[in-house]
Order: structure tokens, then sequence, then C-alpha cells
């Protein structure tokens, strides 16, 4: 599945959300990653979130779509970041 992960989270938890994030998922904009996850992936990927972050004052919202091809997309302005292969 192709997902899209939109974080705000305390300053004292960030970095160990966007270094977990960047193993699975590339890095597009400040707070926020994308690209594809298999089933296990994705469920490993929001059951350790869970276990990092405050639920009473960060919030992290996943997006997802079967396959990209289904996500309409517009964009304007330069990236962050292009988007590259995970190794």
């Amino acid at each position: 599945m192709y997902v899209i992960v939109v974080y705000d989270v305390s300053v004292k938890r960030l970095n160990r959300v966007r270094v977990f994030l960047k193993q699975y998922l590339n890095w597009v904009q400040n707070s926020v990653l994308e690209g594809e996850l298999t089933k296990a992936e994705y469920m490993k990927v929001h059951s350790h979130l869970k276990n990092i972050i405050d639920e009473d004052e960060d919030s992290i919202f996943f997006y997802h779509v079967r396959d990209k091809m289904y996500l309409g997309f517009d964009e304007l302005g330069t990236r962050q970041s292009e988007i590259d292969t995970i190794i």
C-alpha cells in the first residue's frame, strides 16, 4: 500500500519519530513522509509509533491507498527532498 504519514509531535520526541519513519518511508517535507509499505510493515510502523508518542500531546495521521496510481496529487513550489529508493 502507498502511505503518507503526517506528524506533529513534541520536540522531545521529534527526532525519534523522524529517524524511525525514515527507515521505512521517504522524507518529502518537514513532518511528512511517504512510500510503499506492506501490510506487515504498516502494522509495525503504526505500533512502534504508538509506543513513542504521547497521545495526549502528539498526533500522527496515516493516509493510505492500495496503490499510488489511485492517489491524486498536485504540487506547487520546491520539494524539501527528492524521493529516493530506500536501501
